[in-house]
């Protein structure tokens, strides 16, 4: 049998913790037999949880955490205060050794910031961007950063398109992937001094398929496999993107229900419309992965159901068996030897 990925997940972060993260975790335990499962919180509360469902004991472990970060607790305060929170307690069996993955719907900022000063940085990655994979119409694309680096300088944009190419080459299975910076139009000269700035140094990335600018309204056509941004920007998009999602597809269930002929038509179109709709929901591309740590750390919407966190689990599967963490300390330490050479 494989060696399992064991993955540690916070049973009490987001609107819908524990119930929906318990069940996204049996769904993944089933789903996948090379997953093992830690799950951390409030030991009572997870094993009534449990008690609902059937699944393989030996690939769920419930490891008591007292303590529960809430959204709107200073990150820093929270991480230092609450050392048995499940936020903590879980990000310390990544740095122990003992799980390889730390999955959360919990509070953005305390997974940010813990994940950092816990399990740490990789040698010289300057800083770890958040990374989701958005939906195109070509697949999907990688976003990177949409929420850790709301003010980044260039160099560190430069190094979230060499991590970035590396997670969709390996993860994804996307040969050379195409590397975008995300710009108001397409022209070199335009943009802020930071876009300005980071264009010509990605140009001259040998690693880097880099294919210049790419504007908002492009993404989601499949503009680039990889599209670099700093978190100001990123999470604009995202929050974008899943909005209008929404909208969209509640004035398309208005107007299919609208009428007697729209409710027939809708039964026709029904199985291509689901199918459609299946492939445009962010929730089946798993969580955002905080890349650039010294172990994986993936951060899912607080509004998670169990599709996402089952998806974000068997992520970490692929994650792990590629060794997206090594190889991106090897391409970074790699950036830092060329540029000593330069000098």
């Amino acid at each position: 049998m494989a060696e399992l990925v064991r993955v540690a997940v916070d049973a009490m972060g987001g609107d819908n913790a524990p119930t929906e993260i318990i069940k996204g975790v049996v769904e993944a335990v089933h789903a996948d037999e090379r997953v093992k499962v830690f799950l951390v919180g409030q030991e009572d509360v997870v094993k009534k949880e449990l008690a609902d469902y059937s699944y393989p004991a030996e690939r769920i472990e419930v490891v008591h955490a007292s303590e529960v970060i809430e959204t709107g607790e200073p990150p820093v305060n929270a991480i230092r205060g609450k050392k048995d929170s499940s936020i903590v307690k879980g990000l310390g069996l990544v740095k122990n050794g003992e799980c390889d993955a730390f999955v959360s719907a919990g509070s953005t900022g305390a997974v940010l910031v813990g994940g950092q000063v816990l399990v740490g940085r990789a040698k010289g990655v300057e800083r770890p961007p958040l990374a989701p994979l958005i939906p195109t119409e070509n697949g999907c694309s990688l976003l990177i950063d949409c929420g850790a680096n709301v003010d980044a300088r260039p160099s560190q944009l430069v190094q979230f398109a060499r991590m970035g190419s590396i997670y969709m080459e390996n993860v994804m299975g996307v040969k050379n992937p195409t590397v975008a910076i995300v710009n108001i139009g397409v022209e070199e000269e335009k943009g802020n001094a930071l876009v300005k700035e980071t264009y010509p140094m990605l140009k001259e990335c040998k690693d880097i398929n880099f294919i210049g600018s790419v504007e908002a309204r492009d993404i989601p056509y499949g503009a680039a496999d990889v599209i670099v941004c700093e978190a100001f920007a990123g999470n604009i998009i995202l929050k974008l993107y899943e909005g209008v999602a929404g909208g969209l597809m509640k004035k398309v269930k208005e107007g299919m229900m609208s009428s007697l002929r729209s409710k027939i038509g809708a039964l026709l179109v029904k199985p291509a419309l689901k199918k459609v709709l299946k492939d445009f929901d962010t929730s089946n591309h798993g969580g955002a992965p905080l890349l650039g740590l010294n172990g994986l750390v993936v951060k899912t919407h607080g509004s998670s159901k169990s599709t996402e966190i089952c998806n974000s689990i068997i992520q970490c599967v692929t994650f792990k068996e590629q060794k997206i963490n090594e190889k991106i300390r090897e391409a970074i330490q790699q950036e830092v030897v060329e540029e000593k050479e330069e000098k």
